[in-house]
């Protein structure tokens, strides 16, 4: 089983299908070996939590769930657009990820 991700945490990206279709949100948390990510206020679930500690509240809490990478699409940080990451090396010698935009082309970290 393949286990990359074309998402790193903090990237901002555009959900491209289900219910929260269009909805941009920058990445929290990465899970290669599930291909999950956790997306800032995407997939909102009510969780039932119960006080652990005395003195500590119960209830409903709202949260952010998990959702698979191939459901996000990277948003380009110089042209702003939604689009496929593409690798190439720099002069350095440096691995960058690349926009596949043909007018822009932008090598971002």
């Amino acid at each position: 089983m393949n286990n990359k991700v074309h998402v790193k945490t903090g990237d901002t990206v555009v959900v491209i299908n289900g219910k929260y279709r269009g909805k941009k949100g920058k990445v929290m948390e990465v899970s290669p070996a599930e291909g999950k990510v956790i997306v800032e206020d995407v997939n909102i679930v009510t969780k039932h939590v119960k006080p652990r500690k005395m003195g500590e509240p119960g209830g409903l809490i709202k949260a952010e769930s998990a959702l698979y990478a191939d459901k996000v699409q990277l948003v380009c940080p110089k042209c702003g657009r939604p689009t496929r990451v593409g690798h190439t090396i720099n002069a350095k010698g440096k691995k960058m990820r690349t926009c596949k935009k043909s007018d822009c082309l932008a090598e971002f970290e």
